[in-house]
């Protein structure tokens, strides 16, 4: 007799392997709350777990608090959203309590944990992830991408080769746990970013953050909509984009990508694993259809493969690279 389901992910007697290992760390599946959908709090963040996802991510959190940008900060055009919350965050010091919750939370559930940081400098990347170090994640996510942060911060380090690897180096100096390396579509050779991380010290790459700056104007106002004017855009509009970041990235380097960038089913998901994923982030895709979007997609994907003969991830990671 086949077993039941105790959540969404586990396996069932013959059905396809959804299981992913990822720098030693066992996922039940390979989906990952992606930062900044859900990650705000450690119930939610176990609300999300019970739903299905294989890892969670926090938002990403800072040396000090932010407020972030006033109101309206995201925006669904249609063909997905436009967002310029601004990385606001309650600061590294509350976010360590945070994500020492979160962990005991999803323990039981043995749902691994991301905490995403951020910072201005290389070396407050490097203060940040030490405390966040103290919390015991399971992984650490540099979030060197944001596209909306450009007036207060600069450039986003994920745009120069030599500034995405300081700032991998600098913490890669301070922890022992995984690095997770986010980087930008907005650069014309993404694949020499992700060998530039990898050799300074990165453990896996997710791939990509929002696309952008865009804009969205108010035809009847005359006005950008968003407070901030422009923002970082995301959802099934920019999904092409992810799956060839990601397929250039697997050509470059040998650690394991975390695909992300429009994924909202089943077949979006394998595709990304065709492309070269070991893990595939969800996030617009939370804001349309809930928590629940996750055992949703995964029965998507246990159909899909079976369908077509596949028995494990394995199997398909990376076929589509000619």
């Amino acid at each position: 007799m086949e077993s039941m389901h105790s959540w969404p992910g586990e396996i069932t007697v013959g059905e396809p392997d959804l299981t992913v290992e990822l720098c030693g760390v066992r996922l039940r599946n390979p989906l990952v709350l992606a930062a900044g959908i859900l990650g705000t709090g450690a119930e939610l963040l176990a609300r999300v777990a019970e739903s299905g996802a294989g890892m969670v991510t926090t938002k990403s959190c800072g040396p000090a608090p932010r407020e972030g940008h006033p109101n309206p900060t995201v925006l669904d055009w249609g063909h997905g959203l436009i967002n310029a919350v601004g990385l606001a965050n309650p600061g590294v010091d509350q976010e360590v309590k945070t994500i020492a919750r979160a962990k005991d939370l999803l323990s039981p559930l043995e749902v691994p944990l991301v905490a995403s940081i951020f910072a201005g400098t290389v070396e407050g990347f490097a203060e940040v992830a030490q405390k966040v170090d103290e919390a015991q994640p399971d992984f650490i996510e540099l979030n060197i991408s944001c596209p909306n942060l450009a007036a207060e911060m600069g450039r986003p380090f994920a745009c120069d080769t030599g500034d995405a690897a300081r700032v991998t180096a600098s913490v890669r100096q301070v922890t022992t746990r995984p690095i997770i390396v986010k980087l930008s579509p907005n650069v014309t050779d993404i694949a020499s970013v992700a060998r530039s991380v990898e050799h300074a010290g990165a453990d896996a790459i997710a791939a990509i953050n929002t696309l952008g700056p865009g804009m969205i104007i108010d035809v009847h106002a005359g006005r950008p909509i968003l407070a901030n004017k422009v923002g970082g855009v995301s959802g099934p509009a920019i999904r092409p984009i992810a799956v060839r970041c990601v397929y250039d990235i697997y050509q470059a380097v040998e650690i394991p990508i975390i695909g992300t960038g429009g994924v909202s089913d089943g077949r979006d998901a394998l595709e990304m694993i065709m492309a070269g994923a070991t893990a595939v982030g969800v996030g617009s895709a939370v804001r349309y259809r809930g928590a629940e979007v996750f055992g949703a997609i995964l029965e998507e994907m246990r159909a899909l493969m079976t369908s077509v003969g596949y028995g494990s991830l394995v199997e398909l990671r990376g076929i589509a690279q000619v």
